[in-house]
């Protein structure tokens, strides 16, 4: 007999709780000793992993502190949320920089460090494994709390703009291509006199006119003035101990759907595309995939502590929200969940892109695994992820760490209640990285414990970003750690298998290629991936697709399926270990191989 999620963990001794909420009531006696499933491997298996992560952020010249609210305290929700990053190309040289949000303190906290009030941060990539701070020449230094971030060219200039979303009001980058940034929120209609809480954003072009569009999640409609203070009401307790309010008992934000006038303005079009259906939500962290394959991008969106949303695209200009149907507005039990980070990848490589969504503690991850024709099936007991249900799971990503060809689940974790730790709950407030190996056969174990010092160092973590920032054929992590200086994680070894790097520009369709699909075929085995803005937690991965190859010595066939157009080009016998530049009617048109200085290990 199949046991659902809920009645499995339950006979492990697990109480599992669908958020914050089931743990509001709890007597604190009820939970001073809670025994935690782990994955058996992560502490037992004493493996040793050809690939580790090192944590290499102060030597290349990342060290930068994040300030987000109270160190010790939280009073507000606000504090206790943080923010994403990005690794992007601004300067278009061929090497991931890396851009860093950032937040600020509320009154009466402790002060900022060394005194210097905290902004946002570009930071150009030397080409040496070292960054320099260009935040004042780009002219990015703003200040305030910066949350989420999206890279897009939506103007079709060439040259890729920068969205970020604010506790207060959103921002419009847009990209000079002579290394600084100008500000158009307004110019471009973008801007609202009302605060609103920004989270994660995405640009799509949904409507397939070759300009992109942009979609914001809004979290909550937050006045401070109005919240109750910690402990006050039932929504203002976890596990029987005083901590900030919410995200129950508050109003939640409304999302936002931008249509791109083609003329760099934009038209707020939510209501007409049919994105106000479903009501306010706690909505974090939103993408954007053809996740049914009939050519047109949806919008799956996070929600904390309330159902998920999958917006449909109706072919028409309007979306619907299919998630309860399609089974990924859930957990397998039909229990809300709080979701926060998402990773979209084929880990099966049946050719059906499936979803990863991670949850607050008490709980599992969803696992949600595409049925073939855009319905999902929550595969996460049966892939071994029911497991590991401490952590609090923030930024996280499918990425083959070890390039064998089939995509790895990387997650960093985070407490929002630095309190606990006064209380001895047998919790925590900073945790390690996850790492969970892909088997290739539907399942997946946790290799944590095998992965290095970068990966077992404890963070309260939020933000993370997929890259390979060394350009050495591997995929490397970029972490935002809350009150902390970032984490650059090196990915050492992963290099020794082949690998296939891809940069698409378009042409007809945006010049980011965004929605853009590759398939990549060796032997029996294909893998595809779609060029996408704005994943993990409120963060941004390298634009390029990355692909194991395992030891296959050639790529037998590359096809690439143009958004706007719907064409396909193909290539094939392509040669192993190189960053590809394919334009849009032109083919390929650069073969670069990777960095010299690297060395396989």
């Amino acid at each position: 007999m199949k046991l659902s999620r809920r009645k499995w963990l339950g006979s492990s001794s697990i109480l599992l709780g669908s958020g914050i909420l089931d743990a509001l009531t709890t007597p604190l006696w009820r939970w001073t000793s809670i025994p935690v499933l782990q994955a058996a491997s992560s502490s037992a298996s004493g493996g040793t992993s050809p690939v580790t992560f090192i944590d290499v952020a102060k030597d290349a010249g990342l060290d930068i502190p994040n300030v987000w609210g109270g160190v010790k305290h939280k009073k507000y929700i606000v504090e206790a949320k943080g923010s994403g990053l990005a690794f992007f190309d601004y300067d278009q040289d061929g090497w991931l920089d890396i851009y860093l949000t950032n937040g600020d303190r509320l009154p009466g906290e402790e002060p900022y460090p060394d005194g210097k009030t905290p902004t946002q941060h570009l930071l150009k990539n030397n080409r040496d494994g070292t960054f320099t701070d260009v935040t004042e020449k780009a002219g990015l230094g703003r200040t305030g709390w910066g949350t989420g971030v999206c890279i897009g060219d939506y103007d079709n200039d060439g040259w890729d703009d920068l969205f970020c979303c604010y506790w207060g009001h959103n921002v419009l980058w847009h990209n000079n291509g002579d290394g600084t940034f100008t500000e158009v929120t307004k110019l471009a209609g973008l801007y609202e006199e009302r605060v609103r809480w920004g989270s994660g954003c995405t640009w799509l072009d949904y409507d397939r006119d070759g300009f992109l569009d942009l979609f914001v999640c809004n979290y909550i409609d937050l006045d401070i003035q109005k919240v109750p203070v910690p402990g006050q009401t039932g929504y203002c307790q976890w596990k029987g101990i005083p901590v900030m309010c919410g995200p129950r008992g508050l109003t939640g934000g409304m999302n936002i759907l931008y249509h791109n006038n083609g003329n760099g303005t934009f038209t707020d079009v939510s209501e007409k595309a049919g994105i106000l259906k479903p009501g306010s939500r706690y909505s974090i962290t939103a993408v954007s995939y053809d996740f049914d394959n009939d050519g047109w991008p949806d919008i799956y969106v996070a929600v904390d502590s309330e159902a998920s949303i999958l917006f449909h695209n109706r072919h028409d200009g309007t979306f619907e929200d299919i998630a309860a149907m399609a089974g990924c507005a859930y957990n397998e039990d039909g229990q809300e969940q709080a979701g926060m980070g998402v990773a979209v990848g084929d880990y099966d490589c049946d050719g059906w892109l499936d979803i990863y969504k991670g949850n607050f503690s008490d709980d599992t991850p969803d696992l949600y695994h595409n049925n073939g024709d855009g319905t999902f099936t929550d595969r996460t007991l049966e892939a071994g992820l029911a497991v590991d249900t401490q952590y609090v799971r923030w930024g996280t990503g499918f990425m083959d760490y070890d390039n064998d060809g089939w995509k790895d689940i990387f997650q960093v974790n985070g407490h929002v209640y630095p309190e606990i730790v006064e209380y001895h709950l047998g919790a925590q407030f900073t945790f390690p990285r996850l790492v969970y190996r892909n088997l290739g056969n539907g399942t997946f174990r946790d290799v944590s414990s095998e992965m290095g010092p970068g990966v077992a160092e404890p963070f309260s973590s939020r933000g993370c970003a997929f890259g390979d920032y060394d350009n050495d054929g591997d995929v490397d992590v970029l972490v935002l750690n809350m009150n902390d200086s970032p984490s650059l994680l090196r990915n050492d070894g992963g290099n020794s298998n082949n690998w296939i790097s891809i940069k698409l520009l378009g042409v007809k369709c945006n010049r980011t290629a965004i929605g853009a699909r590759v398939r990549v075929v060796t032997g029996k085995h294909a893998q595809i991936d779609e060029v996408h803005s704005g994943a993990s937690v409120m963060s941004q991965n390298d634009l390029r697709l990355h692909f194991g190859l395992g030891t296959s010595s050639q790529v037998d066939l590359i096809e690439v399926e143009w958004p706007t157009t719907q064409k396909v080009e193909s290539f094939t016998n392509v040669s192993p270990n190189q960053f590809l530049v394919i334009e849009e009617g032109k083919g390929i048109i650069e073969r670069k191989k990777p960095n010299p200085s690297s060395k396989m290990s």
